[in-house]
C-alpha cells in the first residue's frame, strides 16, 4: 500500500545549527530521550515501506525556529512536506505567514495550544488577534494543523470554522477524543464537528491505540466519523518519535486497526488525503 506518514519529527544532532528553543522552556520528554535525525526518519521509512512524510515541527524542541524542517524538506522534496510553527498573536503575523509558505518554504503552519509540556488548554488561537493569520490562511490555501483537547475549547475551535469557512484546519491526534470512556459517545462528539467542511482530522497512535484496545467497540468510534468526515478528510499519521513504538510498529497498529475499512477510505486516510493537503508531495509522487 502506498503511504504517507502525516505527522512525524524530527530533531538534529547537530545544536550548534539547530539550537533548542521550546515554547515555554520546557522541552519534551521524547525528544531528550529518543531524537530521531531527519537521516534517521529517512531510513525509518524506508524500512517501513513509507514513500513520504510531512515534517511537522516539533514545537517542544525547536519552538519558532522552523530551519531544521524547512533544510531538511529542500534536501529531500521528494520525500518530505514541512509544517511549521507560527505565532498567530504577534502583530505582523499574517505578514510573516505569506513569508514563510509557498514553493520551496513551509507547506503548512502549526500552532500548538496543549500537549505534554503544555497541560492546561490554551484559548488564544481563537483570539480576535489572530484573525488576520486566519483570514491569511484561508486565502493562501495553507493548511493550519491545531494541536488541542477537544472540551471546554471545542466552542472556540467552532466559532473559527465558522468565521473562517474557508480555512483547512487539521485536528491533530483528532483532539484527544476519550475512545476509552465510550467509543461511541467519542465518536459522537467527532461526528459533530463534520458539518464544518474545512475541518480535517489526523489519526496517529494516541487515537490507534485506544480503538485497538475497544475490540469490536472500535466501529462505534469509527462508523460515525468517517460517515460525517469521509475518508478524504482524515489522514494518518505516525508520531514518531513522539510515539515509543517503532514505526513498523505504528504502521502495523494504524493497517490492522483500519483492516475492516473499504479499501478506498483506507487509501484516503494513508495517502490520499495527505496529497491532496500538501500538493508538493502529489507533484513529487507523480
Amino acid at each position: 500500500m502506498d503511504i504517507v506518514d502525516a505527522h512525524c519529527h524530527i530533531i538534529s544532532a547537530d545544536t550548534a545549527r539547530y539550537p533548542q528553543a521550546p515554547i515555554g522552556g520546557k522541552q519534551s520528554a521524547w525528544a531528550a530521550t529518543r531524537p530521531v535525525t531527519a537521516e534517521g526518519m529517512i531510513a525509518r521509512m524506508d524500512q517501513t515501506g513509507i514513500s513520504q512524510a510531512v515534517l511537522v515541527q516539533a514545537t517542544t524542541h525547536y519552538g519558532y525556529d522552523n530551519s531544521y524542517v524547512l533544510d531538511t524538506t529542500r534536501a529531500h522534496p521528494d520525500r518530505f512536506a514541512a509544517v511549521g510553527t507560527v505565532d498567530p498573536l504577534r502583530d505582523d503575523a499574517a505578514t510573516l505567514l505569506k513569508t514563510a509558505t509557498g514553493q520551496g518554504r513551509l507547506a503548512g503552519v502549526r500552532l500548538f495550544t496543549s500537549g505534554s509540556t503544555v497541560p492546561t488548554q490554551g484559548e488564544w488561537f481563537a483570539a480576535p488577534e489572530t484573525f488576520p493569520f486566519w483570514e491569511q490562511a484561508g486565502e493562501l490555501r495553507i493548511p493550519v494543523c491545531l494541536q488541542m483537547r477537544l472540551g471546554p475549547a471545542t466552542h472556540h475551535l467552532v466559532e473559527l470554522l465558522e468565521r473562517f469557512p474557508h480555512v483547512t484546519v487539521l485536528l491533530d491526534h483528532i483532539g484527544y477524543p476519550d475512545i476509552t470512556t465510550s467509543p461511541a459517545t467519542a465518536g459522537q462528539d467527532v461526528a459533530a464537528l463534520g458539518v464544518h467542511p474545512g475541518l480535517h482530522l489526523k489519526l496517529t497512535h494516541r487515537n490507534l491505540e485506544q480503538l485497538h484496545n475497544a475490540g469490536d467497540q472500535a466501529t462505534d468510534f469509527l462508523t460515525p466519523v468517517i460517515k460525517a468526515f469521509g475518508a478524504d478528510r482524515i489522514a494518518w499519521g505516525s508520531n514518531l518519535p513522539a510515539a515509543e513504538q517503532s514505526l513498523p510498529q505504528l504502521r502495523t497498529l494504524a493497517e490492522e486497526t483500519l483492516a475492516e475499512l473499504p479499501e478506498r477510505d483506507r487509501e484516503q486516510i494513508f495517502a490520499g488525503t495527505a496529497r491532496r493537503l500538501y500538493p508538493a508531495l502529489a507533484a513529487s509522487a507523480a
